[in-house]
């Protein structure tokens, strides 16, 4: 997949009619959007393209109403405060059928530099499916298209790969080509040594990523549930800690291949351990500390150890690049977050490129207050895994080469 994708910088707008894919999925509680992260980020995109005098149509799609209009659903809340955040009107043109009579008038109306929204693209049947008669639909309202929206670039719909394909030019925004900058120059050609950190629950979800960043990086990291069946792979007692018994071979597999490789893997030396997994996840919980050498068949790990998170924090500190994706323990849990605090406060402190992928790893560094010391910090977490697995993502493949 070539990276080189033309952005908006490359190209002319003033008078077109641009149809920009953003990414407004943002949570609403009682009609009100309760963090508004995502709005913002699309910000500079828009501006340039109203500063460039286009006529600029924006379409994203908000949770799953799977492909028929539920009013809880609707961005029209995103449009009121879109207009707030860019001092002017953002209409909104309110279709069930996303590309309807009001969305079409609305089009035809518009003055260069002016907004419309259109609905949740996901009222259509066809979006996820990326059927023909909506891509149509979406192409023609428009002769330029944006794409803006990392954290679908993995899906290939209607709004971001289908218009694509039929508009006579497509081009990544901002957020996206941040995105390809950061992460494929990482995977593809980053700075050494380059450290990899994985963490999460299960082994399952993480197989392709961690084969193919041993072949990239210099050292891998695991930590988080995943890491006990690494060390149950091994041969260590991990207690009633979380286990892919199914995974063992791989991880036995993946052991092999860092060797054969000439690559770093690290693993828990120490961790903190409970009795029982807390209910509410939040609960107070008393916590031993047990190294893999000393731990006992009725304890729980759901933390990397001090030991281990000193470890962890220097192999991080003499990296020139970090990939992270994934806690390295029940980080929900207060007395269970510090080895992940232990490991963004590592990354806020190296001047290295430090790249958060996304998921429960950005919200771990955002809460804990690390966010502004991150070079990137991925706005998608499935995109950014297949990203970090080496596959063609169709919603970046789909926009024209340089």
């Amino acid at each position: 997949m070539s990276l080189n994708k033309k952005s908006v910088d490359d190209i002319n707008v003033a008078g077109k009619r641009v149809l920009c894919r953003c990414d407004f999925n943002v949570p609403l509680k009682e009609g009100k959007i309760t963090d508004e992260n995502r709005l913002v980020a699309a910000l500079p995109t828009i501006k340039k393209l109203i500063a460039d005098g286009g006529k600029v149509i924006l379409c994203s799609h908000l949770g799953k109403p799977k492909g028929e209009p539920k009013p809880e659903l609707s961005l029209a809340p995103v449009a009121a405060r879109l207009s707030e955040l860019l001092g002017q009107e953002v209409k909104f043109a309110a279709d069930p059928e996303v590309v309807g009579a009001n969305a079409k008038a609305a089009v035809e109306a518009m003055k260069d530099g002016e907004v419309i929204l259109l609905e949740n693209t996901r009222y259509r049947a066809e979006e996820t499916k990326n059927g023909e008669a909506f891509s149509k639909d979406l192409a023609s309202l428009c002769d330029v298209f944006v794409n803006d929206a990392f954290g679908t670039a993995h899906r290939a719909h209607c709004s971001n790969v289908g218009v694509a394909e039929l508009a006579d030019e497509a081009v990544v925004g901002y957020l996206m080509q941040k995105e390809i900058d950061f992460l494929g120059k990482a995977v593809e050609d980053p700075v050494r040594p380059f450290v990899a950190i994985l963490g999460g629950a299960k082994v399952a979800d993480k197989l392709n990523v961690i084969s193919n960043l041993l072949e990239k990086c210099d050292t891998l990291i695991i930590g988080g549930g995943m890491a006990y069946t690494f060390l149950k792979a091994q041969g260590h007692e991990i207690g009633t800690s979380l286990v892919d018994e199914t995974k063992l071979d791989y991880c036995k597999e993946m052991l092999e291949k860092a060797e054969k490789l000439g690559k770093k893997l690290l693993l828990p030396v120490d961790s903190a351990t409970i009795s029982a997994f807390p209910n509410p996840i939040d609960a107070e919980v008393a916590v031993e500390i047990h190294t893999v050498e000393d731990m006992v068949a009725d304890r729980m790990c759901c933390d990397i150890g001090p030991k281990t998170a000193e470890i962890y924090a220097e192999a991080a500190k003499t990296a020139k690049t970090v990939v992270w994706n994934g806690p390295m323990g029940v980080f929900e849990n207060p007395t269970l977050a510090a080895g992940t605090i232990a490991v963004a406060k590592a990354l806020a402190e190296t001047d290295a490129t430090t790249i958060i992928g996304g998921g429960d790893s950005a919200a771990a560094v955002n809460q804990l207050g690390f966010g502004d010391k991150m070079s990137h910090i991925s706005t998608g977490g499935g995109a950014s895994l297949e990203f970090l697995e080496g596959k063609v993502l169709p919603g970046v493949a789909a926009a024209n080469d340089r």
